[in-house]
């Protein structure tokens, strides 16, 4: 989706983190008359940057106002070079990049252009964060995970949302945690889906690294993340 698309509203904006204000790009339909369901897209270990800006304006073009924060605000923000985007990823507070993207959750059900409704997706580092909010915010209403890291047994005693989950089938080292995924989930009674992409590498999703990128695997991921939104965010 073109940065200068005609019918979106798009910019950034600053809400308070975990000790600060964090800096995210909004995105959201240019003629919205009232209060929308809200989706907080979450980055993979590399910071915000285009291709995550790009998601939230697919999130907007499909209805909703989308929030994708920058979880290295604290520390200067995601370089645009991404091999030093992930370098300065790696040495920053994890725990700190965590709780400053979870802190969008509250601040996009606050907003006044948003219903309270919010659902949550992310993409490798950013899919674990995305299972993690429908753990400990309550207004979280649906959460999507793409090839990110599983909750553990006190989070999943947590969810009370439903989850979806997108695996690609050669990505050995994730996929190696799901069957004890699956069986907490299973165990707790939470309501989830799991979808594997056969053939397709760790990034599928990602159209800005063409070693990675699965056209149909991503465009029918995306549109099965699309369709348990305007199920559940309705």
């Amino acid at each position: 989706v073109a940065g200068d698309d005609p019918p979106l509203q798009r910019g950034y904006i600053e809400y308070p983190g975990s000790d600060g204000m964090v800096r995210a790009y909004s995105a959201g339909p240019a003629d919205q008359s009232g209060p929308l369901p809200g989706i907080l897209v979450i980055h993979e270990n590399r910071g915000l940057n285009a291709h995550i800006e790009d998601v939230a304006r697919r999130a907007a073009l499909a209805g909703y106002v989308a929030l994708a924060p920058d979880g290295l605000t604290f520390a200067g923000g995601a370089p645009a070079d991404q091999e030093a985007a992930r370098d300065l990823f790696g040495q920053s507070d994890r725990e700190r990049i965590t709780r400053d993207v979870i802190a969008g959750v509250p601040y996009l059900a606050g907003r006044e252009d948003c219903n309270g409704r919010v659902g949550t997706v992310g993409f490798c580092y950013g899919g674990g964060v995305s299972l993690l909010c429908a753990a400990r915010e309550e207004s979280v209403a649906a959460s999507v995970c793409f090839y990110g890291r599983p909750l553990g047994a006190e989070d999943v005693a947590r969810v009370k949302a439903p989850l979806m989950m997108h695996y690609a089938g050669e990505d050995t080292r994730i996929n190696a945690s799901i069957p004890a995924f699956r069986a907490l989930l299973d165990e707790r009674k939470v309501a989830y889906s799991l979808h594997m992409y056969p053939g397709t590498g760790h990034g599928f999703h990602n159209d800005a690294s063409a070693a990675r990128y699965n056209a149909a695997a991503a465009q029918l991921a995306w549109s099965r993340t699309i369709d348990l939104f305007r199920y559940e965010l309705a």
